[in-house]
């Protein structure tokens, strides 16, 4: 059964390697073939993370030891071997992923999988790269996987028409090549000094290292600190991200939501596996901090300085990037579960908004029909602009508005429901995630010396979301109020329901945030205790190489 389980680690990276292969296969005319094997690939995929979610979390103490599960492929051992392994944080990274995954494959159904481009295949190879990341335990797999995942970003990018797409695109491209050469000299200097690339067994040799190949060491790990920082996209190598996921078609900007978690993932993962490194870490630390507030700093003038709705929400993005990387930056224990909190209801409100613009960029093609077939008013110097007669005082006028067509309420109440979220303003989860976030750095900062630090951060999310506040206030009048602008568009329920989803998903968090944070907390406890994570690696390997290698 142990051994069942064990599989199981490597099934959400075997499951979209199958299915986007196979459909690339399927001819265009069988499309209902290519969808259900798309869907099936991701529901199988939710089902895995979820089990893993539950096998990784106290509920399950007897399964796995520790709540960790490594899966050694073909019974390799380090430093050859490739291991996968599943604790709570890259649970938790699977979860989201396979959450934002279906509803990206069920609002491109809708209407943006055209044929001819391999859409399907290209999503699952992503959602392959992005499980590989949140799995892997080998920094050079971890880029191999990073790759996979910006190969199908680089055909997803591009899909469709229009210089200014290729334009970003191209952009997005140049700017990751370069990251990827960085991330590739980093591994390539590390494994020159320590020989293994095995991530545990990195935090375990680490310690024998001469003062020399020390510093060479520190030197590989900061270019892969810069890499990693290039990858979440951070401040100053940024201007790529903002116009190309405004560029992107709808389902494509959603599923880009997650990729800089990536990022943030990496310098999480690698860099309290690394901690014994008192040099890189606190370099690391550092950069992290200041690169996250001007990357905050950035990301908010962007956000005022937008005037379409995608255009806000990518730079919406860089503020949340800028936001996790300050916090972690700070080096507070203490604060690596709120800041996975933020993560999570952040790459669920981005997904969702991006979702928002592909229908309501529909709303601005041409006047509304309601308001073309409507008669001329009568000329009043009581007209006001918002479309309401003259009151009749015989009482016989009965039409005292304009009427708010369904698909336009729905538009709104999910528009509102993100400027709460994106902005932190109570009772959706954002406030929640913010003001833990804000809360705990306030109180933890001052026994480390960083109380001043933490007030600057607090200062900045609070500019952040006013900023936000204002932007989308008046992105939502050009949107909503303005009358003679607008058309009702035409949604239907596949591209509207994810969208409708993710809102609910959002909701329930904000109120079951206790238990989610309980969990959360034990995810930090387990990331910032590294030897569970390295003991139950190790064993699996030194075992591995005594009884099945040849």
């Amino acid at each position: 059964m142990n051994a069942l389980l064990e599989h199981l680690v490597a099934l959400p990276i075997v499951v979209p390697l199958l299915a986007g292969a196979s459909m690339l296969l399927v001819s265009e005319a069988q499309r209902a073939t290519r969808i259900g094997i798309a869907f099936f690939s991701g529901v199988l995929q939710l089902t895995a993370a979820v089990v893993l979610l539950y096998l990784t979390s106290d509920a399950a103490p007897f399964i796995w030891q520790d709540g960790i599960g490594v899966y050694s492929l073909g019974g390799w051992g380090a430093p050859f071997g490739i291991v996968l392994v599943a604790d709570r944080l890259s649970a938790v990274m699977l979860t989201l992923e396979a959450v934002l995954g279906l509803a990206v494959l069920t609002y491109s159904i809708a209407r943006w999988d055209k044929p001819g481009q391999p859409f399907h295949s290209l999503l699952q190879f992503l959602m392959m790269g992005l499980n590989g990341a949140f799995l892997t335990g080998d920094l050079f797999n971890l880029f191999v996987f990073v790759e996979i995942l910006l190969a199908a970003s680089y055909g997803l990018m591009l899909r469709g028409a229009g210089a200014t797409r290729v334009g970003a695109g191209l952009h997005y491209l140049v700017v990751n090549i370069v990251a990827s050469m960085l991330f590739l000299i980093g591994v390539a200097m590390i494994y020159g000094v320590a020989g293994t690339l095995n991530m545990a067994d990195l935090a375990r040799r680490f310690a024998g290292l001469a003062p020399e190949e020390r510093a060479l060491f520190d030197t590989g790990a900061a270019i892969l600190g810069v890499a990693f920082l290039v990858k979440a996209g951070s401040w100053p190598l940024n201007f790529w991200l903002p116009s190309a996921y405004s560029a992107a078609v709808a389902p494509v900007g959603a599923a880009f939501a997650l990729m800089t978690k990536v990022g943030v993932y990496a310098l999480m993962r690698v860099g309290t596996l690394m901690s014994q490194d008192e040099a890189a870490a606190s370099m690391l630390g550092v950069m992290m901090f200041y690169f996250g507030l001007a990357t905050l700093v950035t990301g908010t003038v962007g956000m005022l300085a937008a005037h379409h709705l995608a255009r806000f929400v990518s730079y919406s993005v860089v503020v949340s990037t800028g936001i996790l990387l300050a916090a972690l930056g700070l080096g507070i224990e203490e604060l690596t579960a709120p800041v996975l909190f933020y993560l999570i209801v952040s790459a669920l409100t981005a997904g969702t908004f991006f979702m928002l613009t592909g229908m309501t960029d529909r709303t601005r093609n041409t006047p509304s029909a309601a308001v073309l077939e409507e008669p001329p008013l009568p000329p009043s110097p009581f007209y006001t602009a918002f479309g309401v007669r003259n009151p009749d005082p015989y009482g016989t006028d009965s039409d005292v508005g304009v009427a708010i067509p369904r698909a336009i309420a729905f538009l709104g109440l999910v528009f509102v429901s993100c400027v709460l979220l994106v902005t932190g303003l109570p009772p959706l989860p954002g406030f929640i995630a913010k003001f833990t976030l804000l809360s705990t750095a306030i109180d933890s900062a001052p026994a480390v010396g960083l109380g001043g630090a933490a007030w600057v951060l607090a200062a900045a999310v609070l500019v952040s979301g006013f900023a936000g506040v204002v932007a989308l206030t008046r992105i939502g009048i050009r949107l909503f109020w303005t009358v003679t602008a607008r058309t009702t568009p035409r949604l239907r329920v596949l591209e509207a329901a994810p969208a409708a989803f993710l809102v609910a998903l959002c909701i329930v968090l904000g109120t079951a945030a206790s238990p989610i944070m309980r969990y959360l907390e034990h995810a930090a406890t387990s990331l910032h205790e590294p030897q569970d994570y390295i003991r139950n690696v190790l064993a699996l390997v030194d075992s591995s190489a005594q009884g099945t290698n040849p």
